[in-house]
């Protein structure tokens, strides 16, 4: 163990035993004392799984997608590795741009054993193990044949695919990232297929809604609201409504979940007629102000909360990026290519002030805060505890390690405050959050990181000895929680 100090509190990390090469990820990994092991191997490895927030593609399941290849199945949109490949020197021709398949994958595999000590070396080679029983240190001597081994095993294999990589690893139901503007044809054909019993849902992700500064992409936006909605959205009060219909229509699918992605939650509080006047500038090509945005944003979320307070939804707020920092990459590319970073916007008074607008009235739903900013931990984990109402129980939650801490450190800071400042034994656990049906081996990682940090404790007298005590909390914050609180159709 090594112990790192922070914001005055000391953590224990735990440092990987020195394996074999062929054994680097075996039954062990992660798990640094006995304690930990037992709870690991008897009480969190055999849980289900509830993916509760990712970007997977509801088509690739209604289809049952057989990938073509490994770079299509592991590295295809993944910005995490487009990141290390740049720092390594990799041109962006072998990141998102026109290099072959094959030439892509191979860049990668140059560059993984440059990644040590990041994240991506641990979740490399788990990957490799669990897919496809490879035990080998991914580097530019053993590609080429990882790289066929992988593609033969995907041809032949049925769960290679997107359904039976499901089932491969117990996941009873999962919630997809889908603007209201979606058909949801496919989630339609996932839920009339029988033979498929993994639960496919949509969750409501507005975004587009709050873009009065940008007004030709919101024009696009509400042109589309109105083509699915079949209603004239023209004014404030009819996008209002066309909004609600499609909420409507999204919990009738199975929607029970909505999700912001905010720089902050805002609290520029104004009334309908102002929100309405912004609404009619936007549509008729004025870009909102920032002050605007704001206040339509504020607005609009309030709008948007209370929806999800009528139908017992759960609200995801997901704060503190920076997005599109490098403008000669976002006018090549576009978005989601991996220069988005860390904010450090003030978080803390706005989301206050906004969560208490919401309470007063009683209108305050279930609410899920990522955090990206670590400085912002206790901030924000202090700030929505204010507002446990003592009737849900963990209804405001402070959500798992996101993007840049989704990993070793980043979890265990998120488990430390949450631990320190609310109630670890309601928290609703792990997400994978991720565009690859190949991370859902996060859970697993997740899952050895949390019991080895009880297990520790437990060793260490910080923690009693009782088993079926801490076992039952880790078997509720790997599934039962999720299964209890959020409600989803099935489970």
């Amino acid at each position: 163990m090594v112990d790192l100090l922070f914001d005055s509190k000391r953590i224990a990390l735990p440092m990987p035993s020195m394996y074999d090469e062929a054994m680097f990820i075996n039954d062990d990994f992660l798990l640094q004392n006995s304690t930990a092991k037992t709870l690991y191997h008897d009480y969190a490895s055999n849980q289900p799984i509830i993916d509760y927030h990712n970007h997977l593609s509801p088509q690739d399941i209604a289809e049952n997608r057989r990938f073509d290849n490994l770079f299509d199945m592991w590295i295809d949109h993944d910005h995490y590795k487009w990141r290390a490949m740049r720092a390594n020197g990799i041109p962006e021709s072998h990141c998102t741009g026109d290099a072959s398949a094959k030439e892509k994958f191979l860049a990668f595999a140059k560059t993984v054993p440059r990644t040590l000590r990041n994240p991506l070396y641990h979740w490399t080679h788990l990957e490799l193990k669990r897919f496809f029983d490879i035990d080998e240190l991914l580097s530019e001597e053993n590609a080429e044949s990882i790289w066929n081994r992988c593609n033969e095993q995907i041809k032949s294999r049925d769960d290679l695919r997107t359904r039976g990589i499901l089932k491969k690893f117990d996941v009873r139901a999962l919630c997809t990232t889908d603007d209201p503007t979606d058909s949801l044809e496919h989630h339609a054909a996932i839920a009339e297929d029988k033979s498929f019993d993994v639960g496919v849902f949509p969750a409501f992700r507005p975004d587009w809604s709050l873009f009065v500064h940008q007004p030709d992409e919101f024009k696009k936006w509400v042109a589309k609201l109105e083509s699915v909605s079949g209603m004239t959205v023209g004014a404030f009060s009819e996008f209002l409504d066309a909004i609600r219909a499609r909420h409507d229509f999204f919990h009738s699918m199975g929607a029970r979940l909505s999700d912001h992605g905010c720089q902050f939650v805002p609290a520029a509080f104004c009334d309908k007629n102002e929100a309405q006047s912004i609404f009619d500038s936007a549509l008729a090509g004025t870009a909102a102000s920032k002050e605007q945005h704001d206040s339509f944003s504020t607005f609009m979320l309030l709008f948007l909360a209370e929806l999800d307070h009528e139908k017992d939804w759960t609200n995801q707020f997901h704060v503190g990026v920076f997005r599109n920092n490098n403008t000669r990459l976002f006018e090549a590319v576009g978005r989601d290519l991996g220069c988005d970073s860390i904010g450090d916007y003030p978080q803390g008074r706005t989301m206050g002030l906004f969560f208490d607008e919401l309470d007063r009235k009683d209108r305050l739903p279930k609410t899920i805060v990522y955090n990206l900013n670590p400085s912002d931990n206790y901030l924000i984990s202090t700030m929505i505890g204010n507002f446990q109402d003592g009737r849900t129980a963990g209804k405001m939650q402070f959500g798992s390690g996101w993007w840049y801490l989704d990993q070793m450190e980043g979890m265990l800071l998120q488990l430390n405050t949450l631990s320190n400042t609310g109630l670890l034994s309601r928290f609703v656990g792990m997400l994978t959050d991720s565009r690859s049906f190949m991370s859902f081996t996060r859970h697993e990682y997740f899952r050895r990181i949390l019991c080895n940090l009880l297990g520790s404790e437990i060793e260490s007298g910080l923690l009693p000895n009782d088993l079926g005590l801490v076992g039952g909390m880790v078997e509720r914050i790997c599934y039962g929680n999720a299964k209890e609180f959020l409600k989803l159709p099935v489970c």
